[in-house]
Formats: C-alpha cells, structure tokens, sequence
C-alpha cells in the first residue's frame, strides 16, 4: 500500500513541475526572445518480483517478468528553440534574428550572456544596450550628430548612421554566436543564458 502511494505521489509532484513549466511558458508568451520550455520525464525504479524465463514451482518456465514501477521523475527541462514569429516595429534599433544564433551581451560583472532578444536602445552614450542597458557585444556606438531615425541595421548585420549633414557611415557589425547544444546553456534570467561546459 504504501508502494502505491508513493509512486501517485511521486506522479504528483512531477505533475506540479509540469504545471510550474506551462504556467512560466503562459506567463512569457509576450516577452521578446523567450522560448518556452518542457518537461522530461523518467520512471524510477523498478522492484523485479520474478525474472522472465525463471522457472516456477511445478517446474515450468515464465514467459514473462514481473516488475512494477515505483513512480516517476522530472529527468530534465528542455528549452525548444524553435523560430518564433519576428515582429515588426516602428524602433529602428530592433533587430530579429532568423535561424540560429544568439546576441553577445556583457553584463555587469563582465560576464558574456547571450540572449536572443533583439530590442536594443541607446544609452546616454549613444551606445546600443538591452532594455537592462547592458552593451552589444561588440559595442557599437551612433555618432553624437547622427539622429536615432537615421540608424540602419542591414539584414547582415552591419550598422549606419548618418550624422547631420554628412553621409551615411557604417560604425559597426552586430554578430550572431551559435552554439553546437544550445540546449545547453544556462538561463540566466531576463532572456539572458550563460555558456556552460555542455
């Protein structure tokens, strides 16, 4: 009896984990860059109560094992990073990445994150910053004359602007990084994920 609780139980709480994942994926349908993520599961253990091809008591043999499971397990959470829908805007700072790949960004400590949320801002410094203001990696910088109307990211990723009265100028290069797992990095939180030995 006390079997059988335990593995409803153990189903129970793997359930709640499910249920904590959807309810993160509802909650960040809206939320640029953010892929949703999935729950794996495993089943525990097994208690052998008679191994198939055993011989029986009058002699003969059994056709087939008995074991009976003892519940189940969250084993891993999956991120799927499939292409999302990109999404048209009026900033000419936004940028969307199709296919593969991820924006370098550094964060205050000096940490290289990686994020694939492309509504980039100027900071004070006219320099091109998450919504967090953490930079681009590399750092690219509008010149103090060029208006933010005049700035233009090419579907290559090579920046320009325009300073007032002067001609268009290209002052930088977004670049993308892939990874070979990309299932394995680390979410960091805020659309950021960290680079980990996977």
């Amino acid at each position: 009896m006390m079997r059988a609780l335990w593995s409803a139980a153990s189903g129970m709480k793997a359930q709640q984990t499910n249920m904590d994942i959807v309810a993160h994926n509802i909650a960040n349908v809206d939320t640029y860059g953010n892929k949703k993520v999935r729950a794996e599961f495993q089943d525990l253990l097994y208690q052998t109560l008679r191994d198939a091809g055993g011989t029986s008591g009058n002699g003969t043999q059994y056709p087939q094992g008995l074991q009976v499971g003892l519940g189940v397990k969250v084993a891993a959470t999956h991120r799927v990073f499939t292409q999302g829908p990109l999404q048209t805007t009026d900033n000419p700072s936004d940028v969307g990445i199709q296919g593969d790949g991820f924006f370098q960004v550094q964060l205050p400590d000096g940490t290289t994150a990686y994020t694939r949320d492309g509504s980039f801002k100027l900071d004070s410094d006219r320099r091109l910053v998450t919504s967090d203001g953490y930079l681009l990696i590399p750092n690219i910088t509008l010149d103090e004359n060029a208006p933010i109307s005049s700035l233009v990211i090419s579907s290559d990723g090579r920046v320009s602007d325009t300073p007032a009265g002067g001609n268009q100028t290209e002052i930088g290069q977004i670049t993308l990084v892939r990874f070979v797992n990309p299932e394995g990095l680390y979410a960091y939180g805020r659309n950021f994920f960290l680079e980990t030995a996977a």
